[in-house]
């Protein structure tokens, strides 16, 4: 059996600081983006999301019709604590070795009062698994860059490192899909 799980990026957000659980909005006023990446999602698909106002609404803009699962607050972004809402310069400049080892060694480093890679991926991977063991075929989530980053990791094998790499933009695609109980990454940050 194949089963896709595509995961959609939330529209732009426009912030230039770390933004985590912060309630912020999308832009969602890219209607012909909205409109190609809907008709690019697998028809017959649910869709969930994050339960943070922005990924909600980049849902409801892409459903058509689809399912609406309940949001799920376990597809929230990492929780970057003392460090949501500040520039990445500044966190750079206050907090020089623990940033650059949340990036450059990503597991178990965590901002202040945050999360780590680690912790979020064990939050993610437990509400995806859940929600595919109650669903049959392909899934939609829509969520933000982290989540995403660290579910493909998760799914596929690849280190957080290797993760990282990636770009995820807003309002992307990126399709992983199941054959005979392995996962691999068919399509990473597609823009229909």
């Amino acid at each position: 059996m194949v089963r896709r799980l595509v995961w959609v990026r939330h529209g732009p957000t426009h912030q230039k600081t770390f933004t985590g659980w912060r309630d912020v909005p999308a832009d969602l006023s890219d209607h012909a983006a909205i409109a190609r990446l809907s008709a690019w999602l697998p028809p017959d698909a649910p869709i969930i999301s994050s339960d943070l106002k922005r990924a909600v609404a980049t849902a409801d803009a892409v459903a058509a019709g689809r399912l609406r699962l309940a949001h799920a607050p376990d597809l929230r972004e990492f929780n970057f604590g003392d460090w949501d809402g500040v520039h990445f310069t500044q966190v750079a400049a206050t907090h020089p070795e623990l940033s650059r080892a949340f990036w450059e060694e990503p597991g178990d480093v965590a901002p202040p009062k945050g999360e780590s890679w680690n912790a979020v991926t064990r939050r993610v991977a437990r509400a995806v698994d859940d929600v595919l063991a109650q669903q049959e075929g392909d899934l939609i989530c829509v969520a933000h860059f982290g989540v995403i980053l660290c579910h493909m990791a998760y799914a596929t094998g690849m280190t957080p490192y290797e993760a990282l790499g990636h770009e995820i933009d807003p309002l992307s695609a990126t399709m992983l899909v199941e054959t005979n109980g392995i996962w691999r990454a068919e399509q990473i940050n597609h823009t229909p």
